[in-house]
């Protein structure tokens, strides 16, 4: 996890297309200029970028779904839920589903756990849009090589 870059991700645990579901890792840097300032003496995980994160995850659900051929856009966040706070050096187990899509946008639920725990939830919608710039899709496949996101998967999309 790259704070700083907004990468929020570090790996794909695991990917069903047909139960449109995903579940991804990341671990929160011990140490982080954002916690300089959030908060001195008490460094918490901006409860944005825990939303961040979520919709990061169930753009890759929706990628994954559309082939790798059009872009998500977070268009909505609804009925978000920040439970308790994240901490640095704890690690992330954050999970999207599909809830419905159609006419260029998709509803999902996402969650993100922390030691099988919830600690924040939101349902998040997207528009779905080709993508804006040939390189921007190239970036994407750079990133999911290094997050593990099985590209093939994709071809059948």
């Amino acid at each position: 996890m790259r704070l700083e870059y907004f990468q929020l991700i570090d790996r794909i645990v695991a990917l069903d297309l047909d139960a449109r579901t995903i579940e991804m890792h990341a671990q929160v840097p011990e140490t982080s200029t954002i916690f300089e300032g959030h908060f001195p003496g008490h460094p918490l995980m901006p409860g944005v970028l825990l939303i961040e994160a979520m919709a990061q995850t169930c753009g890759w659900l929706l990628l994954g779904l559309n082939g790798l051929a059009r872009m998500p856009f977070l268009a909505a966040v609804k009925e978000a839920k920040l439970r308790t706070f994240v901490t640095p050096g704890q690690a992330l187990s954050i999970t999207g589903r599909l809830e419905h899509d159609g006419s260029g946008f998709a509803v999902t639920h996402a969650s993100v756990r922390v030691e099988g725990k919830t600690v924040c939830e939101a349902d998040l919608t997207f528009r779905i849009v080709p993508f804006p710039h040939p390189d921007f899709r190239t970036n994407m496949e750079e990133v999911a090589r290094r997050i593990g996101y099985p590209l093939e998967i994709t071809a059948h999309g």
